[in-house]
C-alpha cells in the first residue's frame, strides 16, 4: 500500500562468550524483566545471546520509530487463545503501529519489523535424533515430503521447514500452543496458509531461518546485518 514502509529483516551474529562481557546485565536499555531473565541463565554464552538479541531488537525498533533504543517499551498483546496478557510482544503505545518478531539460536539473532503482522524464526540445524522426535508432529503432507528427502539432506530440509512453521505460528501469536500438524508450510508454496507470505532466509551453513508476513511481501526482501560494535560500543566486538 502506498505510504507503507517496507518490512525490515536484520541478522546479528554473537560469538560464543566464555564469560559475561563487563556490564552486560546492567545495560540501561533493558527492563527489569529482561535483566532477571538474563541473570537466570546458567551459561554465560546463553545470557550474552539473550541480552544481545534484546539490545538488537530495541536498536532496530528505536531506529524504525525514531526514538532512542532505551525509550522503547515492550508489553504483551492479549493471548489469541484465552485473552490473557501473555500474547505476542508489542511496542507499548507505538504510533504508527509497528509489529516485530525476534528469534535467536546458538549464536544467531534474527529481528523483523513491519507494519503488517510478522513472525520470524532462526534455528541451529537439528540433529537426526531431533528430526526423528519431531517428524510425527508435522502436517501429513510435510511428513510425506520429508520421507522423499535423501538421508544426507533430511536434517537441513527439516530445519528449514520447521523455521517456516515457527515463524508462521509466531505471526499468528499462538506459538507452538497451536499444533504443528494443522498448517502446511512445506515446499509447495500455493498450499501454504492463505493470506500469508512465508520466505526462507539465508543465514549461513549452520542455521536455517524464515519470515512470515501477513499479506504480500516485497518481491525482494532485504536482509541486513547488525554489528555488535553498534550495540555494545566496543570496536573489538565487531562481527567478522
Amino acid at each position: 500500500m502506498k505510504g507503507e514502509r517496507p518490512p525490515e529483516v536484520w541478522f546479528l551474529r554473537v560469538p560464543p562468550y566464555t564469560g559475561l562481557p563487563p556490564g552486560l546485565l546492567d545495560r540501561p536499555e533493558l527492563d527489569d524483566r529482561e535483566r532477571r531473565r538474563a541473570a537466570s541463565f546458567l551459561r554465560p554464552r546463553d545470557a550474552a545471546l539473550y541480552v544481545s538479541a534484546h539490545l538488537a531488537l530495541r536498536h532496530v525498533l528505536g531506529t524504525r520509530l525514531g526514538v532512542p533504543s532505551g525509550d522503547v517499551r515492550l508489553t504483551r498483546a492479549p493471548c489469541p487463545g484465552c485473552g490473557g496478557p501473555h500474547g505476542r510482544p508489542v511496542v507499548e503505545g507505538s504510533s504508527p503501529a509497528v509489529r516485530f518478531s525476534l528469534s535467536h539460536s546458538e549464536g544467531m539473532v534474527l529481528v523483523a519489523v513491519a507494519e503488517a503482522t510478522v513472525g520470524v524464526d532462526v534455528q541451529r540445524l537439528p540433529g537426526a535424533d531431533t528430526v526423528d522426535v519431531c517428524l510425527p508432529s508435522l502436517h501429513p503432507a510435510e511428513r510425506a515430503e520429508l520421507a522423499r528427502e535423501p538421508a544426507g539432506t533430511l536434517c537441513a530440509a527439516f530445519g528449514q521447514l520447521w523455521t517456516r512453521k515457527e515463524a508462521y505460528l509466531k505471526g499468528l501469536g499462538t506459538g507452538l500452543s497451536r499444533s504443528p500438524s494443522l498448517d502446511y508450510l512445506g515446499a509447495h508454496v500455493p498450499r501454504r496458509p492463505d493470506g500469508w507470505t512465508v520466505t526462507d532466509l539465508g543465514c549461513g551453513p549452520h542455521h536455517r531461518a524464515a519470515v512470515a508476513l501477513r499479506g504480500a511481501a516485497p518481491a525482494v526482501l532485504p536482509v541486513r546485518r547488525l554489528s555488535l560494535r553498534r550495540l555494545f560500543d566496543d570496536p573489538t566486538a565487531d562481527t567478522p
